[in-house]
């Protein structure tokens, strides 16, 4: 098989809404090298497309060793910088958004206004592709058991803190949650432990019912694969909620520019700005429990 390199920007939600294109990648016939952190290899061989990763962080240079890459993707973003950096290996081919340095890349343009599937999809088709942007879903992992049904997770966390909504909000959701008769559980990652456990305390909930800071990433999607409800910060994590068609809710404590969250076109996701208060997003949850 042809080899493509692709690289992308190093996240859980980046990777998840770049499963479309790379799915599309390998179906017509090339074998994906996928460019993130170490940390993510098992969740991009959840994904049946990717054959490999080659470590890295950010657009750190490339350890890219034998022949040069047939073809080097950049679904990093518009460039210039990761167009170089991939530039660097001397691909055949590159594949990324046009960019005013290199007149020569006739890539489509990049658009501000658009979901991350679909700008990805919409690179690749640019080259002859075949895509489908709703092909997000995900397998469990393998010998990671889910939680118990009926259990809803909270995930207040987020990478940037000004997406996080507060934790008092979040925790007033999970009382709610909790006298519906609902399981509820905490999760995040090791810096989020904190965190979770201030949310945990003040919506009275037992410190083992916070999961943040004691399980993997592959704990996370075998406890999204089995949950009932996700209701999440703007964060990686609110992508895994499609990924397993369960049915969340995404706000942020800030307004990220653009299209954000779960894909604004599947059912049973909703998300909501940072302005948003409790009533609004406990009368999400009733509408995607509905559904």
């Amino acid at each position: 098989m042809t080899a493509a390199l692709v690289l992308r920007a190093p996240g859980v939600g980046e990777l998840l809404t770049a499963v479309p294109a790379l799915r599309a990648l390998y179906a017509g016939g090339l074998r994906v090298v996928l460019a993130v952190p170490e940390e993510l290899t098992e969740l991009a061989d959840l994904t049946g497309a990717v054959r490999a990763v080659l470590p890295t962080r950010g657009l750190d240079r490339l350890a890219w060793g034998g022949h040069r890459p047939t073809v080097a993707i950049d679904m990093y973003g518009p460039g210039p910088e990761s167009h170089l950096r991939l530039m660097d290996l001397r691909p055949q081919r590159l594949w990324a958004f046009a960019h005013p340095v290199f007149p020569r890349l006739k890539g489509p343009p990049w658009r501000d206004d658009e979901h991350d599937v679909e700008r990805c999809c919409r690179l690749i088709e640019w080259y002859g592709a075949r895509t489908d942007p709703a092909d997000l879903r995900l397998p469990p992992p393998p010998g990671h058991p889910p939680p118990a049904s009926g259990t809803a997770l909270i995930h207040p966390g987020a990478a940037d803190p000004a997406y996080r909504w507060p934790p008092e909000r979040f925790a007033e959701v999970a009382r709610a949650l909790v006298a519906d008769g609902m399981r509820v559980v905490v999760t995040g990652n090791r810096r989020e432990r904190p965190l979770g456990l201030l949310v945990a305390g003040l919506a009275g909930l037992p410190p083992e019912s916070v999961l943040a800071g004691r399980s993997s990433l592959m704990d996370l999607c075998a406890a999204v694969s089995g949950a009932s409800l996700l209701v999440s910060a703007h964060c990686g994590a609110a992508h895994l909620a499609p990924a397993y068609g369960v049915p969340s809710v995404t706000v942020a404590g800030g307004e990220p520019s653009g299209p954000w969250g779960p894909p604004p076109y599947l059912a049973g996701n909703r998300v909501l700005g940072g302005d948003a208060g409790v009533p609004a997003v406990l009368n999400a949850i009733k509408q995607v429990l509905s559904r």
